[in-house]
């Protein structure tokens, strides 16, 4: 991902957006306005039924907030596709499930809901007027999504049939590219990336998303940006969240946070050693 432009667009293949179904909506948008500076619009016409909160932060679209029956709250990664139809056929075909098949999303695209082999949930988006997260890698908004497997390697096949994507162990353990990516930045949004990461790896502009071996139930875990970890720890515990765990490795400190749902996601500062 890039950092920030308005109307950008996301190709084939590349994680694009993020939402969080919750019983109740209303409970957590206290809290991730708090933690984030997130504002709210609700995206459903008057009149019309259900409720699709849209978040917001300095005016751009970064996530939103949806109703959902199940007991506790679960944040959802969607991964763009030209067509939710076609890649809802290779998802099958690589020995995924499509737990819920193409549908409308009015306007706005068309989504389905799939899992991969080992059961880890994501979702489609064919995008129409909403083209995905407009503001990333900026703090308070989306920074990655993660796919935690037991079995990465498989894992990687899979997507790999189904999105195109690669793992390069020269950009170290855990980074997902999809070859071009790098290249769409640079004729769109991001024209300097290339002069920005001369000194990164061949590849690194391409990176779209990661995966951690974990012997854990499989799932995609969002990551949002923070300019201090525990400073947003603080604010999220005061706000009626909990600090599941910390952790800091070579690139980040990063905590993983449970909200007043019951949804877990994890928030990430950049602090090279």
């Amino acid at each position: 991902m890039a950092d920030i432009a308005d109307h950008r667009h996301y190709p084939q293949g590349v994680p694009s957006w993020v939402d969080l179904e919750v019983p109740d909506p209303a409970s957590v948008t206290d809290f991730y306005g708090r933690l984030f500076g997130w504002e709210f619009h609700e995206a459903v016409p008057p009149g019309a039924p259900g409720s699709y909160l849209i978040a917001t932060l300095d005016g751009h679209d970064v996530a939103a907030i949806a109703p959902a029956a199940a007991s506790v709250g679960r944040w959802n990664t969607y991964v763009a596709c030209d067509s939710a139809d076609s890649s809802a056929a290779l998802v099958r075909a690589a020995g995924g499930r499509v737990v819920q098949d193409p549908l409308d999303a009015g306007p706005a695209g068309r989504w389905a809901e799939c899992a991969d082999p080992d059961g880890a949930v994501f979702r489609l988006w064919q995008a129409r007027h909403r083209l995905g997260a407009q503001l990333v890698n900026a703090p308070g908004a989306w920074n990655f999504s993660v796919l935690i497997t037991p079995r990465p390697a498989d894992a990687i096949t899979f997507y790999g049939e189904v999105f195109g994507w690669e793992v390069d162990a020269d950009l170290g353990a855990g980074m997902v590219r999809l070859p071009g990516y790098g290249d769409h930045l640079a004729a769109t949004v991001d024209p300097d990336i290339r002069e920005r990461q001369s000194s990164a790896p061949p590849g690194f502009a391409d990176v779209v998303a990661g995966v951690e071996a974990r012997e854990s139930e499989p799932r995609w875990e969002v990551r949002f940006a923070v300019q201090d970890r525990d400073a947003s720890a603080e604010i999220a515990e005061e706000a009626g969240g909990t600090v599941v765990s910390r952790g800091h490795d070579e690139w980040t400190k990063g905590a993983l946070i449970r909200d007043p749902s019951g949804g877990e996601f994890a928030i990430s500062q950049f602090d090279p050693e």
